[in-house]
């Protein structure tokens, strides 16, 4: 037991108690073991409208009009003031007598001077209601924000349908084997924005899972594409992986571009073969390739980085801040879309292979 300093009184230790407690800018209250009220602070009384000296030696529960009669406040004030509990931040709601609900963050104290005298409580009330109205009119504007944006991507992924739909049809119509190409290669290009529109509107946000969405991709490419499944097919490969929207776009532009010209070059004459598009994140560092198992690369290099699509995919990975590699994958041919943003190091030596960091304007 501490040693009582000199001049030391039970009754001056209250009213020390109860000075501070009166004194107090913020809502406090005094209470004994029995929750009846000691003192409490004008700040108290101005907040509630609870006069401050008939609260005097009345229990907590029938202050006011009865509001502050809950009964879990009741037991978790009891618990501290045995020493059971703290309460740090408790919240409730209270519901003034023909006033509106006002929402309240609770903290109590146990206090015991020199392990003299019975154990008191003293309570904080911050009323924090304004700040909980000015969440939930955010959150209720989010809510409305979200739902526009998925009535507009609903919309977009149709208009994107109906314009593919379009460039389909007039493909089908000309008879010059060079715009019926330009025309097909710009309906995969309009139906990889609507499979994005599509994940979009499925995924509620603005991240993108990119298995799920490079699946649909490829079901898509496949299903205008290859008429024989067991001629020709397209997987997908590689982990976990979200990335923001505006990312997937020119991933998933990347991946129509380079699945187009694979189909169209690695596979003469009915040849038989395989795609696969692969990916691995790891933090901010990322590949993702498309390998075929066709013929090979072409033996003229300037060959290898000519046409449109190659243009696009070059133009769509400086976007990124990624490098393109085209490498052989014998068989086939493997094009790689690295980005590198933080050092990578050997395994085995322990050097460093490369460094890479994010661009910032």
């Amino acid at each position: 037991m501490a040693a009582r300093p000199p001049g030391y009184s039970e009754d001056a230790a209250l009213s020390l108690a109860m000075a501070v407690v009166v004194s107090s800018p913020g809502p406090l209250l005094l209470l004994d073991a029995d929750l009846n009220v000691i003192a409490a602070s004008d700040s108290f009384s101005n907040a509630f409208g609870i006069d401050v000296a008939s609260a005097a030696g009345r229990h907590l529960s029938s202050l006011g009009g009865g509001e502050w009669d809950a009964p879990q406040l009741r037991s978790l004030l009891a618990a501290t003031i045995s020493g059971a509990a703290k309460i740090e931040a408790y919240e409730m709601e209270l519901m003034p007598a023909g006033l509106g609900a006002r929402h309240l963050v609770i903290h109590a104290q146990r206090l015991v001077y020199l392990d003299e005298g019975p154990p008191r409580l003293l309570m904080a009330v911050s009323d924090v209601t304004a700040a909980r109205a000015g969440e939930k009119a955010k959150d209720d504007a989010l809510r409305r924000n979200l739902v526009l944006l998925q009535e507009v991507r609903h919309r977009v992924a149709n208009s994107l349908q109906i314009i593919a739909s379009v460039l389909l049809q007039n493909a089908r119509r000309t008879r010059s084997e060079e715009t019926r190409g330009h025309l097909q290669d710009a309906h995969h290009r309009v139906m990889s924005v609507a499979a994005l529109e599509r994940q979009l509107l499925g995924s509620g946000d603005g991240d993108v899972e990119l298995r799920v969405y490079f699946a649909n991709l490829c079901d898509s490419i496949s299903a205008s594409l290859i008429g024989d499944s067991d001629q020709l097919s397209m997987a997908v490969a590689g982990g976990h992986a979200v990335v923001d929207a505006r990312v997937s776009v020119s991933l998933g532009l990347i991946v129509t571009e380079l699945a187009i010209n694979a189909l169209k070059h690695a596979f003469p004459d009915g040849r038989r073969g395989r795609i696969t598009v692969d990916f691995e994140f790891k933090g901010p560092n990322w590949s993702l390739s498309v390998t075929d198992n066709g013929v090979g690369l072409p033996s003229d290099p300037d060959q290898i980085r000519a046409g449109l699509g190659a243009s696009i995919v070059e133009a769509l990975a400086k976007q990124l801040e990624a490098t393109v590699e085209i490498a052989p994958a014998h068989p086939g041919t493997r094009v790689a879309i690295t980005h590198t943003q933080v050092a990578l190091v050997d395994e085995k030596s322990g050097a460093i292979v490369e460094r890479r960091f994010e661009q910032r304007s």
